[in-house]
């Protein structure tokens, strides 16, 4: 489990730790030039063997002030390095004045960040971007974009060279993950160093995409893990590959132990996607799982399943007596449900005509049969229940929400997907996994997670008909052997990646149940 921390938070931790006591403000930026170094030599260890050509552009702040620690580490190493910066020296803040003092007075000259944007150095081996950081609050100007825009055109060369971010590819805000520019300024980085924690930029939207592989080093201060810095409240990315003892059987008796899933499918021709949230909730663990039929799809779902039950249920009357069994305690609809039957049984899953309200994934046409009037739907939720939304099934549940996330943002911190995501499950009143490459998870009271699927978890062939469906059977499953709302979804999202990246390029949706198996042996359950 790694916190994710915004850039405010990040400020605080600094400045706590100064005002401490623990490090001087020229300390923590030479510990993090010293980082950025030993990141580069762990990433590319043949760059040590012998010294090297680098670039380093330097920004106006601290980020700035990091880059001219680095440029002069390189330089001790024998490396040839050119520092071009962006801005007025005399205005540097004091710490990166005091490093830019301490380069110039080794021989070390500084060009303007035009001068790199015109006239490129000779091909380097790496460019240190130490533009703007984890405090860009406002968009970038052209003499900025013209240099990133040279990084990218250096990247394209034959032998490329190897780009470093300083706490975020520039331009990029840290909080959202969005791009602070016009155009596609910045290309992106092959590694990206930060300090301490990794920020929610790092996980979400473009910048997630293009930062290439993330390395935290930490600065060797002490902070408080709960309080004005973050808290349980603080949105986390979360390996679960330390909660393998939520998936363990070990010592819990018989096939009831494990709990009753039952799933809706829709008529005739279309039950494809409940069979394989079904088959999804069957192999993450529930003891048993059911199909729940109308009579059009008895015999073609009869002809398809083993391990799986039937039971016909024809309507909300149908559904009543078959919820009248207790044994069945976690429920998915939606997948392949159809508009029309989904708007008629929802209401009587969730609780409306005396049935007992039970933990409750609604995906697909259960979303979308409310989308003209979600609010029908959100009185009708609670906090065992869990959406699955995808971008247009988020927006046409929570219009309001997606538009101001769609808002191009003039400065930062932008509004990001986290926000949405916490707001959505605010007003649904219930756990709401908002669905992609950054999947975001988020709970009624501000628990947050965030799922990315990015650089060496990257998994673009999950994007496949019938994968939200298994991921939705998964969290049934899971909410049916007991976890809560939040952490089944957190769980099954995680999962559900790895399946993917285990099986590897060619993936359908059938393949992702049974990938479970090999995924669960490698977590020792």
């Amino acid at each position: 489990m790694a916190q994710l921390l915004t850039a405010a938070q990040m400020r605080a931790i600094e400045q706590e730790a100064i005002e401490s006591g623990q490090a001087t403000g020229l300390e923590l930026m030479e510990r993090a030039g010293r980082g950025i170094l030993e990141a580069i030599l762990e990433e590319w260890p043949d760059l040590a063997k012998e010294p090297q050509r680098a670039v380093v552009l330097c920004g106006p702040g601290n980020n700035g002030g990091d880059g001219f620690v680095v440029a002069r580490l390189m330089r001790e190493w024998g490396w040839e390095v050119g520092v071009y910066l962006y801005g007025d020296p005399r205005k540097l803040p004091p710490d990166a004045k005091a490093n830019f003092n301490r380069w110039t007075a080794l021989g070390g000259t500084v060009q303007a960040i035009e001068t790199f944007s015109g006239t490129p150095p000779e091909r380097p081996s790496v460019a240190v971007d130490a533009l703007f950081g984890t405090g860009l609050s406002r968009r970038l100007d052209s003499a900025v974009t013209q240099a990133l825009g040279m990084l990218g055109v250096m990247r394209q060369w034959s032998s490329g060279i190897r780009v470093v971010a300083v706490d975020m590819p520039s331009g990029y805000c840290a909080d959202s993950g969005r791009p602070l520019f016009e155009v596609q300024a910045n290309p992106g980085a092959d590694l990206t160093v930060t300090f301490e924690r990794p920020r929610l930029g790092h996980r979400l939207a473009e910048a997630a995409a293009v930062s290439g592989r993330v390395v935290v080093k930490l600065l060797g201060v002490r902070h408080r893990e709960g309080g004005a810095l973050y808290n349980s409240k603080t949105p986390i990315a979360r390996d679960c590959r330390v909660l393998p003892h939520l998936l363990s059987k070990a010592g819990a008796g018989h096939k009831y132990a494990h709990g009753h899933a039952l799933v809706l499918t829709g008529g005739s021709g279309k039950t494809g996607a409940a069979r394989l949230a079904a088959r999804g909730a069957l192999r993450i663990g529930a003891g048993l799982v059911t199909l729940g039929v109308p009579p059009s799809a008895q015999m073609e779902v009869a002809s398809q399943i083993t391990a799986l039950m039937l039971r016909r249920i024809d309507g909300v009357d149908g559904l009543v007596a078959a919820l009248a069994d207790d044994r069945l305690n976690a429920l998915c609809l939606g997948p392949g449900l159809g508009v029309d039957r989904a708007k008629e049984l929802v209401p009587a899953v969730l609780g409306q005509g005396g049935a007992k309200p039970r933990p409750t994934v609604l995906d697909a046409d259960a979303l979308t049969a409310f989308s003209d009037g979600p609010g029908e739907l959100f009185n009708l939720l609670h906090e065992g229940c869990v959406l699955t939304p995808h971008g247009g099934e988020f927006a046409r549940l929570f219009p309001d929400i997606a538009s101001r996330l769609a808002e191009t943002p003039t400065n930062g911190p932008a509004y990001s997907k986290v926000d949405a995501t916490r707001a959505a499950a605010e007003r649904a009143g219930c756990t709401v996994l908002f669905k992609g490459a950054d999947t975001v998870i988020a709970a009624p009271g501000g628990q947050c997670s965030v799922n990315a699927a990015h650089h060496g978890r990257a998994v673009p062939w999950l994007a496949t008909a019938g994968a939200g469906d298994v991921l939705s059977g998964f969290i049934t499953g899971l909410m049916a052997r007991g976890l809560s709302a939040p952490t089944a979804a957190e769980l099954a999202a995680w999962l559900h990646v790895e399946c993917a990246r285990t099986f590897g390029p060619g993936l359908i949706a059938e393949d992702l149940p049974e990938q479970l198996p090999a995924v669960l042996k490698l977590l020792e359950v």
